[in-house]
């Protein structure tokens, strides 16, 4: 049976040891959006040995673009993007201390593999809802990669951003158990 859960990041081992697949979380703090050419720098620099963006150890990614501000917003639709398109590049941070991924879609093997390792977390978050997940936006600032536009690496804070456990430490997988990908 899933269960709401609310957390606060950064995240530690013990807040996602007794998460299972399906469960709904609210998550509360500092979260940073990146997508597939900010993934691909981040490595790059890592590999380089050079200074990231964000601290890793405990962080949470999301994958998403978001929309401009409109006026008086922090910003604007924020809906998920495929994670696929991150597998190449995710269990080097989710070996480097990266605690939950956020998008929408399944996940490769080599991802899953790394989530058990490293016991992480991969959460999806609801594709179409992305002016309801802005809503829970309380700040937003461009901190890396700002040529990149909606690709840019954004901190965000948020409150009680709802996402839904996809893959959790034990292997299970949300999608299959409710019989494909959603």
């Amino acid at each position: 049976m899933s269960k709401e859960i609310r957390l606060k990041t950064p995240i530690k081992t013990e807040d996602i040891i007794d998460l299972q697949a399906g469960d709904r979380i609210l998550l509360s703090g500092i979260i940073y959006t990146a997508r597939d050419t900010a993934h691909k720098r981040i490595v790059a620099s890592m590999e380089k040995g050079e200074t990231l963006p964000f601290e890793l150890q405990g962080a949470v990614v999301y994958y998403a673009g978001p929309a401009p501000a409109p006026p008086g917003k922090p910003i604007g639709s924020i809906g998920p993007t495929t994670s696929y398109r991150m597998d190449a590049y995710a269990p080097k941070l989710i070996e480097n201390g990266l605690k939950m991924m956020i998008g929408k879609g399944s996940r490769n093997q080599a991802v899953k593999d790394a989530i058990i390792e490293h016991q992480a977390v991969y959460c999806a978050a609801w594709g179409g809802a992305g002016a309801l997940l802005a809503s829970r936006v309380v700040s937003a600032d461009c901190i890396a990669y700002e040529e990149l536009g909606p690709e840019a690496v954004y901190q965000l804070e948020v409150k009680d951003f709802p996402v839904m456990v996809v893959n959790d430490i034990y292997g299970h997988d949300a999608y299959e158990q409710q019989g494909g990908d959603r």
